[in-house]
C-alpha cells in the first residue's frame, strides 16, 4: 500500500486527518471530516499530533508567533504518516512552503473577537484584568480601554475561560469562531465589530493542507473550498507578508467579498495603543494579493513600519 493515497490500490482507504490535540483543533478537524466524508463518501480518522506551541511554556509572541502549530503537521504529512491536516489560518506562517499546498478553504465562521465576562469592555471597572495572549488584541484593545490592565495569557479557552470563573481576570478575549466550535457562545458579553477591532488575518478560517506532489488528494479536498473566503484571506495574509510581521506582530485586517468587489481594512497599532494606522482600499477578487499588498505599500508610506517594533518586548 502506498503511503501516498494516489493509485487505485488505495482508493478507498481510510484517510488520515492530523490534528492537534486540544478540543477546540479537534473539534473543527472534526467538523471537515464530517463535512469531506458528506461530499465524497471517503471515510476519515483523526490522527492527534503534538506541536511544539502545544508543549512549550513561553508566550506565543515570544516564539514569533507563526509556526508553532504548524511544523510537526507538516512533518508528519512529509513523513506519509498523515493523509492531510487541518489548521486555524490564523497559525499558518505566510511565507508559501514548496513542498505542502493549501487544498481548501472552507467557508469562514465568525471572524470577530470576543469578550468573555460579566459586562462589555465599555462597563468593566477601570483596572479591570483582562487576559489576551495577542499583542494585535492588546494595541486595538488600548485604543478603546487605555484604562483597563491587559494580562498576557496562554492555554486552551477552557483555561482562560477558567481565569474569570475563579476571579482571577475579570474578562478574556478570544476569537468569536473558535467559542462557536465549542459551544461555548453563551459565555461571550460582547462581540467586537471589525469597525472597532479587525481581527487576525485569517481569523475565523480554516486551511486544508496537503503534500504539493498529492494530486489525487488535491483534487479530493478541493470539494471544500470556498472561492470568497479563499480571496478574502488571500488579501489579508498578503498585507500581512508585505509588512514582514508574524502574527505576534500588532497587525489586524479583514477582508470580505461580495461577489464582485474585495473590501479590505488592515491597521498596525503601536502596542501602547498611542499610534496607529488603518487604511481601506477595494477591488477585483481575482487580485487579492496584489490588493493586499498595495494596501500594505501605502500603509508603510504612511509610517506603519515604525509602530511594528515599539514596545514589542
Amino acid at each position: 500500500m502506498s503511503g501516498h493515497g494516489a493509485g487505485p490500490a488505495t482508493a478507498q482507504r481510510v484517510l488520515r486527518l492530523g490534528t492537534r490535540k486540544s478540543l477546540m483543533a479537534t473539534t473543527q478537524s472534526g467538523l471537515v471530516a464530517h463535512r469531506l466524508t458528506e461530499l465524497t463518501g471517503r471515510q476519515i480518522e483523526l490522527v492527534g499530533v503534538t506541536t511544539f506551541g502545544d508543549v512549550t511554556r513561553a508566550h506565543l509572541a515570544q516564539l514569533g508567533g507563526t509556526g508553532v502549530f504548524v511544523s510537526a503537521l507538516r512533518e508528519k504529512l512529509l513523513h506519509g504518516e498523515i493523509d492531510f491536516a487541518v489548521h486555524s489560518l490564523k497559525d499558518l506562517p505566510t511565507k508559501p512552503d514548496p513542498d505542502v499546498v493549501i487544498a481548501a478553504i472552507p467557508p469562514r465562521d465568525d471572524p470577530r473577537d470576543a469578550l468573555v465576562g460579566p459586562a462589555g469592555l465599555a462597563d468593566l471597572p477601570a483596572g479591570a484584568r483582562v487576559g489576551t495572549g495577542s499583542p494585535r488584541r492588546v494595541a486595538q484593545l488600548r485604543l478603546l480601554r487605555p484604562d483597563i490592565e491587559y494580562v498576557a495569557i496562554r492555554g486552551n479557552a477552557d483555561t482562560r475561560i477558567g481565569k474569570v470563573t475563579s476571579g482571577e481576570l475579570d474578562a478574556v478575549v478570544l476569537a468569536a469562531a473558535g467559542l462557536g466550535r465549542i459551544g461555548r457562545e453563551a459565555e461571550i458579553a460582547q462581540l467586537f465589530e471589525v469597525a472597532d477591532m479587525l481581527p487576525a488575518p485569517g481569523q475565523g478560517a480554516l486551511a486544508v493542507e496537503c503534500r504539493a506532489d498529492d494530486a489525487a488528494m488535491i483534487e479530493l479536498l478541493a470539494v471544500l473550498d470556498d472561492p470568497r473566503t479563499r480571496a478574502a484571506v488571500a488579501a489579508e495574509r498578503a498585507v500581512l507578508a508585505a509588512l514582514e510581521a508574524g502574527c505576534s506582530a500588532p497587525v489586524g485586517a479583514y477582508a470580505a467579498d461580495d461577489g464582485h468587489i474585495l473590501n479590505l481594512t488592515a491597521t498596525v497599532v503601536a502596542l501602547d495603543g498611542a499610534r496607529s494606522v488603518r487604511k481601506s482600499t477595494a477591488g477585483d477578487p481575482a487580485a487579492a494579493m496584489e490588493l493586499g499588498r498595495d494596501l500594505a505599500t501605502a500603509m508603510i508610506a504612511e509610517g506603519a513600519g515604525t509602530l511594528m517594533g515599539e514596545r514589542t518586548h
